[in-house]
């Protein structure tokens, strides 16, 4: 299946242009780690004041702030993304280590809609136990996403 998807987006002319353009793949990465930062940066410290740390700072107003921050950094590494895939689609397609990637980032998509589901935007009172195993979930599944973009360059 990705392989079929990947011979598509490798035969339209944005794939042409982001594997034909000096600028397309370097940009897309930086603008890639940067939105991962906002995606990391303003999660993970959310997931942490779940998990117990940074107590003095109220978890409601944290996560208020913070949240829509790591959302745009998803809505930016999906876009960026695409971007890098395009460039060399079939080698991704073919990459284990992408294919990873792409499950972890299912995994972690789903792990938001099962704290949305369960806790809507932010909980409120007691961090919980459940509250806590999905914050962890959190924490490891886009670290795991992050390592493992990082690694197919290498694999």
């Amino acid at each position: 299946m990705i392989a079929a998807a990947a011979e598509w987006v490798a035969a339209t002319p944005f794939a042409e242009w982001a594997a034909g353009s000096a600028l397309a793949y370097p940009v897309a990465n930086t603008v890639h780690v940067l939105a991962l930062v906002m995606l990391l940066g303003g999660i993970g410290l959310v997931d942490l004041r779940m998990l117990g740390l940074f107590r003095r700072l109220p978890l409601e107003p944290l996560a208020r702030a913070l949240v829509p921050i790591a959302a745009t950094g998803v809505a930016i590494m999906v876009l960026s993304g695409a971007t890098m895939f395009a460039a060399d689609a079939e080698a991704m397609a073919a990459s284990e280590t992408f294919r990873i990637k792409l499950v972890l980032i299912a995994l972690a998509l789903g792990n938001v809609a099962l704290f949305r589901w369960r806790y809507g935007a932010v909980p409120s009172g007691r961090v919980g136990a459940g509250t806590k195993l999905l914050a962890l979930a959190s924490l490891l599944l886009w670290t795991g996403t992050a390592i493992a973009g990082r690694l197919i360059a290498y694999t």
